[in-house]
């Protein structure tokens, strides 16, 4: 199975880096998601990821101003990214061993989807 079989490619959540992240967090809020994608700034950009895990640390763990710190000062990016022509697998073992729970799914330095491991298992679930 590829991953563009799984993938999410239309709904996307994607934050301006510049966002304050109380903004961010309601967007999160508002969408029912735990991760924003974080726009390119520019053409040659990477995208990157804004996560909950980002916000507990940044704002929870260190005494961070939520006021005062933009999406950009906090994600993670780079972002790992993969080709929506991967097989699932190699998807999975990127994310085990990276120890995360999600990838962009990127074509042409483009973004188009996102992978979860909750996709995964949703899939895998629903084959069996």
């Amino acid at each position: 199975m590829l991953v563009k079989d799984i993938m999410k490619g239309t709904n996307l959540a994607i934050v301006s880096p510049m966002a304050p992240i109380r903004d961010a967090l309601k967007q999160m809020k508002e969408m029912g998601v735990k991760s924003l994608i974080v726009d390119k700034i520019r053409t040659s950009d990477a995208y990157g990821l804004l996560t909950y895990k980002n916000i507990l640390f940044s704002i929870i763990a260190n005494d961070g101003d939520i006021d005062l710190l933009r999406v950009y000062d906090i994600c993670s990016k780079p972002a790992y990214q993969i080709s929506e022509e991967l097989d699932v697998k190699y998807a999975v073992q990127l994310m085990v061993k990276s120890s995360v729970k999600r990838l962009l799914v990127i074509d042409n330095n483009e973004i188009e989807g996102i992978l979860t491991m909750s996709d995964i298992m949703q899939s895998y679930m629903e084959n069996l």
